[in-house]
């Protein structure tokens, strides 16, 4: 498939899921409860415009008028994250109503529910009690995500790490998604306490951009000032493939920051080594000129008896990297679901969502994130900056 073909898909895709999204919400906001008139009319003027909001944000704004997708990125993406949370209380309402049918059928009292007025008064009743809960959902998850980042202190014990690195500091960051809605401010505030925790090692685990070098820059341009005593290293991400990908690997070069395409490279102190390795997105070869995550590339000549890091955006990757001997790999790209209950969704398609798992032989912390994605919210997960600590055996 063509990258305009994929785009095309993409687009056609993301417009049908859009529009029967929006079709669902009409149904239960507007029609079923027959709101008088002109209360119906301006409903449904409502949810069309709201339909309208997410291409406009997406599509319309950042290709044909950049400034209209910057004016619309708050109210298009917040109401992104509240329709999601609007349908999934819809729907929940649907199935308790469904079992209550059925538990009136069983009873003999079926008219209960049957009756015309009754009916619309229950559909009048879900509409406002759907709304409620998610626009208190919303408010909840935009201010725990503009409460920023955490730290978050991880102590990860590998059996073949020498004495001599116990307690080596990496500081993950991962999915910061700087872009429309999140710019220099945060990126600013994200390496002012990345430095204060003195990390021997900065990981940058992809999903970095969403936009070109010439738009966000400015505010990228704030990780040359990262310090780490042994080395910045930056991993693709498949965000990274839609905005411009080889661009954005000779700006971080740039910026002074290493980045570790199907590489690796031996960190050592005082006579002790650990080799650390980075490979791209698992998707990466779809987009050619290239691109392809190649961990035996990366692992090639390496001395299996030391301990080894391996930085992969994508938890899937774990399977290849158990089978290669990681002692641990660091990975982001689920952002934790984000937006709860996405994380069930996310299940599908990832092993690992958020923590420290042992996978076979290796171990894989899987960040939710240090920024976000789409809506500026955060549901039952908090961003956060990962201080992960190394730990050697003991005996």
């Amino acid at each position: 498939m063509t990258r305009v073909m994929q785009i095309l898909f993409f687009a056609a895709t993301g417009t049908t899921v859009n529009v029967l999204l929006h079709y669902y919400l009409w149904t239960r906001l507007v029609r079923d409860p027959r709101w008088p008139a002109p209360w119906d009319r301006v409903g449904t003027g409502v949810v069309v415009a709201l339909a309208l909001l997410a291409p406009l944000t997406m599509f319309a704004g950042r290709v044909v008028w950049p400034a209209l997708g910057q004016a619309l990125a708050w109210p298009g993406f917040v109401w992104m994250g509240t329709m999601f949370l609007l349908f999934c209380a819809l729907v929940a309402m649907d199935a308790l109503r469904a079992l209550g049918l059925a538990g009136l059928k069983l009873a003999g009292r079926p008219d209960l529910l049957v009756d015309p007025e009754r009916r619309q008064a229950l559909a009048a009743g879900m509409a406002v009690a759907g709304a409620a809960v998610a626009g208190t959902l919303s408010t909840v998850a935009v201010r725990r995500m503009g409460e920023g980042a955490e730290v978050k202190t991880v102590e990860v014990d590998l059996p073949r790490l020498p004495r001599a690195l116990d307690g080596l500091v990496v500081a993950q960051l991962t999915d910061i998604h700087v872009g429309s809605t999140l710019g220099k401010d945060y990126v600013q505030y994200l390496v002012d306490r990345t430095n204060g925790m003195v990390p021997d090692v900065v990981a940058i685990t992809g999903d970095l951009v969403d936009g070109s070098p010439e738009e966000l820059g400015d505010a990228v341009n704030e990780l040359a000032r990262l310090r780490a005593r042994l080395g910045i290293y930056f991993v693709t991400g498949n965000h990274e493939y839609y905005s411009g990908v080889d661009e954005w690997l000779a700006y971080l070069r740039g910026l002074g920051i290493r980045v570790l395409r199907n590489e690796r490279v031996t960190l050592e102190q005082d006579g002790a080594a650990l080799d650390l390795a980075g490979i791209d997105d698992f998707n990466a070869d779809r987009f050619g000129n290239g691109h392809g995550a190649d961990l035996p590339r990366a692992l090639l000549g390496r001395d299996p008896a030391r301990e080894l890091l391996l930085l992969a955006h994508q938890p899937r990757a774990v399977r290849e990297a158990e089978s290669h001997g990681v002692g641990l790999m660091l990975s982001g790209h689920t952002h934790g679901g984000q937006i709860w209950p996405w994380n069930y969704a996310v299940r599908l398609q990832q092993p690992y969502v958020e923590g420290l798992y042992q996978h076979g032989r290796s171990q894989l912390y899987v960040s939710p994130g240090t920024g976000y994605w789409g809506p500026p919210m955060r549901l039952g997960t908090r961003a956060e900056i990962t201080r992960l600590v190394l730990k050697a055996p003991q005996t």
